[in-house]
């Protein structure tokens, strides 16, 4: 049995009395229930006698104690039953104890998104862990990207709350633990404390500064403690003397007000000593005493009184009220010689001024922040000021079960970690390759694939907060073309994009030709495009020769989608839109409108089955003996057979642009057969929304290939070559291709 704390009450047999301890806890009783908050308590005390099934790198300690410690760091910042009871139970569905499932059947929903939102911060923990030497805090701004993605992954202060007081727990826990203490006070020291300090939670901040400190600077700390301790209790009467002739000066003069003495803590000793380059002697504000009045008039009453009891120092009197900081602070501030020569600091402010200083939107955590561009408007700053306005509204009804309801805020960045334990910010939808083209242009060119916490993923996957990414790379830098396709999802940033095509520009020109040649030939051939002038193309995107608009394919300046878009415009059709047609399936037989026939008035028209022409290819028409109008493609052996004959019934059609309709067209794909093939085509289909009208495969067991022919319904070329693109994507498919009935 792990030792409890001796100010804890027990039972006879050494167990904590959860009875007696539940009653001197600081709780509102009259909104929460403390029969159930036993309840939680005594499930923590059976959790923590089980085995524990999840490995961390965190401190070892009883998971009981420490929820019994949390419970009592948040009861003093007056959180609701649901906070307390999720941050009793963490700990044992951290160490795998409990499970996230049990805790809501017994205790809520409520209860157990908080405990798996502070499992999600705690990312940082665990990746931390795994590294070999400490990462975080190696730079500000390191340490700042860590603290944005923490506050991104939060979606109620409450989540943020009872993670800083797991991680103060923690931090008091490392003291008998020298192997631990540097990476948890390192930890602590850049991600934590700083994020208290941002809350306004300012005693757990000053804690965790000193307590890290204490661990990361071991001999300034001990420096600075035994000057202090030296002085401790002297320190202490002085102030008590202090309050006292203040007190009397008060009341004499009418002025009601609370007066109490401000220890300065360790680390902001050190800190005001680095900065300002001065000895522990030149420290005013070691001695301080902080004077709370009712009113404005008032503060500078008191103000009045002070330096008329002793001499103030010059140019250590800031007035804050009149002139106030650029975050709203509002305070007076001045030194003086106080009883037995002693430098003394007095600070004066109004009670609504301290507590807006120190829960308030405006808070000392700007001016006093590390980040000098904090003042800039940013998600993230947005975020913790909301944080801020949520905990004053807690503060101010002593209720927070609407907390959850009242945060809502859309994320517009990702932070992911490299496997050094390094944050990368990306843009919302951000992909492995992105990542890549991020980390370093080579490295992106040299991608080959990915891996995300261990698990390799595509290259399309889209990237979360908090997950740890590995690019896996060749030894060559060999860019794919597809990557630049948008309808593919490869690249979400347009600085990736960039960077890709960049590549492509720096090829041999002739390298470029050829592979822009191979690249249209293939495309215009999956497609069954047989009969393209590509002069007209070269002519209409600005290229002097077809080799030049070879080379800019091949460079990847000019896309495929634009030269399927060009399709339609060899039919005489103008189309300046991004999509060619809308992807609206209506019937797929010939309806009045959808062929408009030139010369005869409206025919009855109908597609013919031997080549299926879609929207933007160029067509001709047949009259045939009673059925009306046979619409072929001009390229047609059949239509060619039958103008060599009857030459007088080919009339001219085109397509009309009234209506959009969908099309039969028949597709091959050819692939290496493997279970669950046709799952995956089928699913891509149906994702696609594709109408499959037949559908027919043929497996060869001596190439261990399978050949698809599929009949579908499909709206243009666009959204063909779309399709076909997403279909090469699939494992094991070799060739996919238009076919004409054979």
């Amino acid at each position: 049995m792990v030792k409890v704390r001796e100010d804890y009450p027990q039972h006879e047999d050494g167990r904590v009395d959860l009875q007696r301890w539940i009653d001197r806890l600081p709780i509102d009783r009259q909104h929460i229930d403390c029969e159930e908050l036993k309840r939680a308590f005594e499930l923590a005390e059976r959790c923590a006698e089980l085995p524990s099934t999840k490995k961390h790198g965190d401190v070892e300690s009883d998971s009981f104690l420490t929820a019994l410690e949390m419970v009592e760091i948040l009861a003093d910042l007056h959180l609701d039953q649901q906070s307390l009871i999720a941050a009793t139970l963490y700990r044992a569905v951290r160490e795998g104890q409990l499970s996230i499932e049990q805790l809501r059947d017994e205790f809520g929903a409520v209860e157990a998104k908080l405990v798996d939102g502070v499992l999600g911060m705690a990312a940082i923990s665990k990746v931390n862990a795994q590294l070999d030497t400490p990462v975080l805090g190696q730079s500000e701004a390191q340490s700042e990207t860590i603290r944005k993605m923490l506050v991104a992954l939060v979606d109620d202060v409450r989540v943020a709350l009872i993670k800083l007081a797991e991680r103060t727990s923690a931090i008091r826990a490392v003291k008998d633990r020298p192997d631990k203490r540097e990476r948890v006070a390192r930890e602590v020291f850049d991600i934590y404390a700083p994020l208290a300090h941002r809350l306004g939670i300012g005693h757990i901040k000053w804690e965790l500064e000193d307590l890290s400190f204490r661990y990361l600077e071991p001999l300034a700390y001990k420096k600075i403690a035994k000057l202090l301790d030296e002085k401790r209790l002297d320190r202490q009467h002085y102030i008590d003397d202090v309050i006292d002739s203040l007190h009397k000066a008060l009341e004499a003069d009418g002025i009601e007000a609370e007066i109490a003495g401000r220890a300065k803590h360790i680390y902001s000793i050190w800190r005001k000593m680095q900065r300002k380059g001065i000895g522990f002697s030149q420290v005013y504000d070691i001695r301080a005493v902080r004077v709370m009045v009712p009113d404005l008039k008032s503060c500078y009453s008191a103000l009045g009184l002070v330096h008329g009891l002793w001499r103030n120092i010059p140019n250590e009197f800031d007035d804050y009220i009149a002139n106030p900081k650029e975050n709203g602070y509002r305070s007076l501030h001045t030194a003086v010689i106080g009883p037995g020569g002693k430098v003394l600091e007095v600070q004066i402010r109004t009670r609504a001024m301290h507590e807006e200083a120190e829960f308030g939107v405006c808070s000392h955590w700007m001016y006093k922040g590390t980040d000098k561009t904090a003042r800039n408007t940013s998600a993230y700053d947005e975020k913790i000021a909301w944080l801020r306005q949520v905990l004053d509204w807690h503060e101010e009804t002593g209720s927070s079960s609407d907390v959850a309801e009242q945060f809502s805020h859309t994320l517009e960045r990702v932070y992911v970690f490299t496997p050094e334990g390094h944050v990368v910010n990306l843009q919302n939808g951000a992909t492995p390759l992105d990542f890549a083209y991020h980390i370093h242009t080579e490295v992106g060119n040299r991608c080959r694939g990915a891996k995300v916490n261990g698990r390799i993923v595509p290259l399309t996957y889209t990237l979360k907060t908090g997950e740890r990414v590995e690019i896996l790379t060749g030894k060559e830098s060999s860019p794919r073309r597809d990557w630049l396709q948008t309808n593919l999802g490869y690249l979400k940033t347009s600085r990736a994009r960039s960077k890709v095509q960049h590549w492509f520009r720096q090829q041999a020109k002739e390298d470029n030709i050829q592979a822009g040649r191979a690249l249209i030939e293939k495309e215009f051939k999956r497609l069954a495009l047989n009969s393209v002038d590509y002069k007209y193309i070269a002519d209409q995107l600005n290229c002097a020769t077809v080799e030049d608009l070879y080379a800019s394919l091949g460079a990847g300046d000019i896309s495929t989608a634009q030269l399927i878009k060009l399709a339609y415009r060899l039919t005489g059709q103008d189309v300046d839109k991004d999509e060619i047609a809308p992807k609206i399936r209506l019937p797929s037989s010939a309806k009045e409108g959808q062929i408009r026939v030139s010369g005869v008035g409206n025919l009855m028209t109908h597609f013919a089955g031997c080549c299926k022409p879609l929207p933007g290819e160029a067509i001709a028409g047949y009259i045939t003996v009673g059925r009306g109008v046979s619409v072929h493609r001009q390229d047609c052996s059949k239509l060619l057979q039958l103008q060599s004959v009857e030459p007088h019934r080919i009339i001219a059609v085109e397509w009309s642009s009234e209506q959009k309709t969908t099309y039969p067209v028949d597709v091959e794909i050819v692939a290496y057969d493997r279970q669950g093939l046709l799952r995956d085509i089928t699913n891509q289909l149906a994702s696609e929304k594709v109408n499959v009208t037949a559908m027919n495969t043929l497996s060869d067991s001596s190439e261990h290939t399978a050949t698809m022919r599929i009949r579908m319904e499909i709206s243009d070329l666009a959204a063909l070559s779309d399709l076909f693109n997403r279909l090469n994507g699939l494992p094991n498919v070799i060739n996919v291709k238009r076919v004409r009935e054979s």
